[in-house]
């Protein structure tokens, strides 16, 4: 009597957790589409939505990677190319906000007034406003705040630093000063819970950059670039420094078109 093969696990897909149709319902919730839609809210709304989107995707995608059938480093291509688009519409004093993962929408809600984000204000969902490197980097502190420092996050944070003041040196006392002592520490320091995280480092970046404008996609590009050199995988982390940088590039450009 032959033995049946045990069935591979099927993955969560985006069809399984929203409303959507086309090709994405078809598509597994991969880990990096949730480090994005986190870093998305966290840029535009100041904090991750509980029970939203991208808390979703996030559920959605551990499941996947618990079943074996995703890496943590997994991307949707849709996502890659399409990226998160947040946007909002007022109704009767309310802002009716839209989220959208690769064109197609996963969520809508309303948010009743401005002081229920912590983060910048909604009006930077306004086609005038645009996302600035401090609010990016600060948005690292939801998306990957307890993430070790490493010299590759210290890299891509002097890359933006030195894109936002112009200047090709460490500023003093500045993010990336901070952020290449915490990676020097940890690379001494052996148990993690002794280690400086992202949120230690990334808290108020804002007021800690000598200048603060829009990020743009060469930006993005330079702390992709930077981060990827400083790693041995070759890899950007979801949700860490460079992930940020580029969401925040194209939520600007979303913006502007």
């Amino acid at each position: 009597m032959s033995q049946e093969q045990p069935r591979r696990p099927e993955p969560v897909k985006y069809g399984d957790v929203f409303q959507v149709s086309g090709e994405l319902a078809s598509k597994p919730v991969a880990p990096r589409d949730a480090a994005a839609a986190q870093a998305a809210e966290s840029i535009i709304l100041g904090q991750v939505q509980k029970g939203g989107p991208a808390a979703v995707m996030q559920s959605a995608a551990d499941v996947n990677v618990s079943r074996g059938v995703l890496h943590r480093d997994d991307v949707t291509e849709a996502t890659r190319q399409h990226g998160i688009l947040i946007s909002q519409t007022d109704a009767g004093g309310q802002r009716i906000i839209t989220e959208a993962v690769a064109g197609e929408v996963v969520g809508k809600y309303v948010v009743a007034g401005e002081e229920e984000t912590t983060g910048p204000p909604l009006s930077a969902l306004s086609p005038v406003a645009a996302v600035t490197i401090g609010q990016a980097l600060e948005s690292v502190v939801l998306s990957a705040g307890d993430k070790p420092v490493e010299e590759s996050d210290a890299a891509a944070v002097q890359a933006v630093e030195s894109r936002a003041s112009g200047l090709d040196k460490v500023v003093p006392g500045g993010v990336a000063a901070a952020a290449q002592s915490a990676a020097k520490h940890n690379a001494r320091t052996m148990a993690d819970e002794k280690k400086i995280k992202l949120r230690d480092v990334l808290g108020g970046a804002i007021s800690k950059l000598p200048d603060d404008r829009a990020v743009t996609k060469e930006d993005a590009e330079a702390a992709v670039a930077a981060e990827l050199r400083n790693k041995l995988d070759m890899t950007t982390y979801p949700g860490g420094v460079a992930a940020s940088m580029v969401t925040a590039a194209r939520l600007n450009q979303q913006q502007q078109t």
